[in-house]
């Protein structure tokens, strides 16, 4: 039995600017996995009591319930023998959605390519806090998978640590699922000062790699993987490896607070650079 079982992929839908990427990513996962599909849209809530009948707090409400009835629609299209369910919840978005993901199998975001500044500053974003207090996989769609390119395949980051360990675990899963290829890569920025030749270090970081994959390639025969050790800045590399990827697959760091700075440098990277789906995986 895997971690997502028995629980319910939760998706977030954005109700000012609904993307139909994120949901039918989702519909796709919630068929590959046999779970259950939830909608999600929260409704900032008025600023005091006395103005619950704003108009304009009303007239969110509305767009947002028609969000919600036109995401499922269209997911049931997609994927019939998926079940949806939907959810309008009035609070902060970023703390609604952070709070499911705390029980959630995984969660899926869309995107809207905020600047750092409008990151930090937009009520309305949701990718990083979320994804730095989630206790599940979350799954940022900003673009579409690369599914003309052949053979299809994933790529996973590895460095060593717990969390891209889970990340490789939930890799191979999922290329296990996908019939896909999987590439294993590791990024290696030669140190400034070092007493160790660059070449004993380099060969230090294939072994890593090598024997870190070593029991998920036993486990999933059918997988095929390719694992390789690049050299340069992590997260334009990364990035470079998953241009053409169904989607790129990182650990990332303990859940963390608001400020989404426990995500990891990496991961904040990627979330802005990478143009296929970002998968995130705590350590488990």
């Amino acid at each position: 039995m895997t971690a997502t079982e028995h629980r319910d992929l939760v998706v977030g839908v954005d109700p000012v600017r609904a993307t139909p990427l994120a949901p039918a990513w989702a519909a796709d996962e919630a068929h590959r996995r046999h779970l259950a599909l939830r909608l999600v849209a929260a409704v900032p809530p008025p600023h005091a009591a006395r103005h619950a009948d704003d108009p304009r707090h009303r007239e969110r409400t509305r767009r947002a319930a028609d969000a919600l009835r036109a995401t499922a629609d269209r997911v049931r299209a997609r994927q019939p023998d998926v079940s949806v369910d939907t959810a309008l919840v009035e609070g902060p978005p970023a703390a609604v959605m952070a709070g499911l993901a705390q029980e959630a199998a995984m969660v899926v975001l869309g995107s809207r390519h905020l600047s750092r500044t409008e990151e930090f500053l937009s009520a309305g974003s949701l990718v990083v806090p979320v994804t730095a207090r989630a206790r599940c996989p979350v799954v940022v769609v900003g673009d579409a998978e690369h599914t003309t390119q052949d053979p299809a395949y994933l790529v996973v980051g590895i460095d060593g640590s717990d969390s891209s360990r889970a990340a490789l675990a939930l890799a191979f899963e999922e290329a296990d699922l996908r019939r896909c290829a999987l590439r294993a890569v590791a990024v290696w920025q030669p140190p400034v000062f070092t007493v160790h030749t660059g070449d004993t270090l380099f060969h230090a970081e294939r072994r890593l790699l090598s024997e870190t994959t070593a029991g998920w390639a036993a486990k999933y025969p059918d997988v095929r993987l390719a694992h390789e050790v690049l050299i340069g800045s992590p997260v334009e590399l990364l990035a470079e490896a998953a241009e053409h990827a169904l989607a790129v697959v990182v650990g990332r760091r303990g859940r963390g607070g608001y400020s989404g700075m426990r995500v990891g440098s990496v991961v904040h990277g990627l979330l802005h650079r990478a143009h296929c789906p970002v998968i995130t995986v705590p350590a488990e």
